[in-house]
């Protein structure tokens, strides 16, 4: 937990950073934005013996790397509970994203994209003192995470937009401020 809480601290901080944001005057710069966003995942790889989709939250921040192109460090927590166990599921990576703006000739208000995800899923079990059942099924999840994106982002102000990603791993929906 101490490393998840640092995570998240690293994230926040560096917020103080140089924040880019879009103007329609000038050409689209993309990074300085932190995602937060609540959504659907888990039947599809790194916690796939569930047999469901879970909510989670997911939160990353973008750093711009070149144009059009931004890596953002991850952290999504989710977790599962039947009347055998409770896991807590948190995926931990980076996402890297490719902007298709200048392709779509799209409205400076508009943002589309196409991104991979790669990083662990640190999974955590409890068992009810109960249960003598097997065990090895719930815990031989793959830990590699591994998705792909595809995501929109509607930028209401110059500092706020609403995004949403549909992905193989997490689908989310959110807010980006940048």
């Amino acid at each position: 937990m101490k490393k998840i809480t640092f995570i998240i601290a690293l994230i926040i901080l560096t917020l103080g950073s140089n924040l880019s944001a879009q103007e329609s005057n000038y050409p689209e710069r993309h990074g300085g934005a932190l995602n937060l966003g609540l959504g659907i995942g888990g039947y599809y790889g790194y916690y796939g013996y569930i047999g469901h989709a879970l909510p989670i939250f997911d939160i990353n921040y973008e750093f711009g790397i070149a144009r059009n192109f931004t890596l953002a460090p991850f952290i999504t927590l989710g977790t599962y509970s039947d009347a055998n166990f409770t896991s807590f599921i948190t995926p931990i990576g980076v996402k890297g994203t490719y902007y298709l703006d200048e392709l779509f000739h799209a409205d400076s208000r508009w943002d589309f994209y196409v991104a991979g995800s790669l990083g662990i899923a640190l999974v955590s079990t409890t068992w009810n003192v109960n249960y003598n059942g097997d065990r090895t099924y719930y815990t031989s999840a793959n830990l590699l995470y591994r998705a792909l994106h595809l995501g929109t982002e509607y930028h209401i102000s110059r500092n706020i937009g609403l995004f949403l990603d549909l992905s193989t791993g997490v689908s989310t929906i959110g807010i980006a401020i940048h």
